[in-house]
């Protein structure tokens, strides 16, 4: 009995350490790949200084830009925690998304603080408005700003028509502010799939810079 006991401890042993080494690999190949994107995306603008894994699911690359693009600029690549069954299930049940930040400081601090979330609602459309017999009216609305402000300043006005009318419709968040970093946006993985979207990305972050420094004068 002991015996058995202690083959099914050494097989769940080697299964577990298969486990993490197989999907520690796959992460970062994973990770390898988006850093080529960026890498190529950077080639005319900037270039790789550094990159280090935080953790098997974190790779961080620190980009070094010429001027009047971005300072200490840097771009965070979080993918699921697959090498940890357990974590990778709740990021699964959560539907955590892996997704893709850039950090960076701008040539003109912003004097404003501003943190935008984008949100999507969507639906299917129900049987009584296709139904015909009934005379629905239906609109399709622009964008619309649901803000925490009790005042809509002026300076907030160029960054924030820069991101509606801009190719930055995938990014999740974007962040303003003093502080280092003065830039923070985050994009979801899945919305890169190779060079020129990684540059489309990067692009954006460009107008949102050239916005927020629109707004001071």
């Amino acid at each position: 009995m002991v015996r058995l006991i202690a083959i099914d401890a050494v097989c769940a042993s080697t299964m577990v350490v298969l486990w993490y080494l197989l999907f520690s690999r796959y992460n970062r190949r994973k990770g390898t790949l988006v850093l080529r994107w960026v890498e190529a995306a950077c080639a005319t603008r900037g270039r790789v200084v550094d990159m280090k894994w935080l953790s098997t699911s974190r790779l961080q690359v620190h980009l070094s830009f010429a001027a009047h693009w971005f300072e200490n600029a840097r771009v965070t690549i979080k993918l699921l925690p697959r090498p940890i069954p357990i974590q990778w299930i709740l990021c699964l049940w959560r539907r955590q998304r892996e997704t893709v930040t850039f950090e960076a400081d701008l040539d003109d601090t912003p004097t404003f603080h501003l943190e935008i979330t984008r949100h999507r609602w969507l639906t299917q459309k129900p049987k009584e408005v296709t139904n015909p017999a009934r005379n629905w009216t239906l609109s399709r609305p622009g964008p619309v700003v649901l803000t925490t402000r009790t005042e809509w300043t002026h300076e907030l006005t160029p960054v924030v028509n820069t991101l509606m009318t801009s190719r930055g419709h995938n990014l999740l968040t974007v962040r303003f502010r003093p502080d280092s970093p003065h830039l923070a946006a985050t994009i979801p993985l899945e919305a890169l799939s190779d060079e020129q979207t990684t540059a489309a990305f990067l692009s954006v972050l460009k107008d949102l810079a050239a916005g927020s420094s629109a707004s001071r004068h």
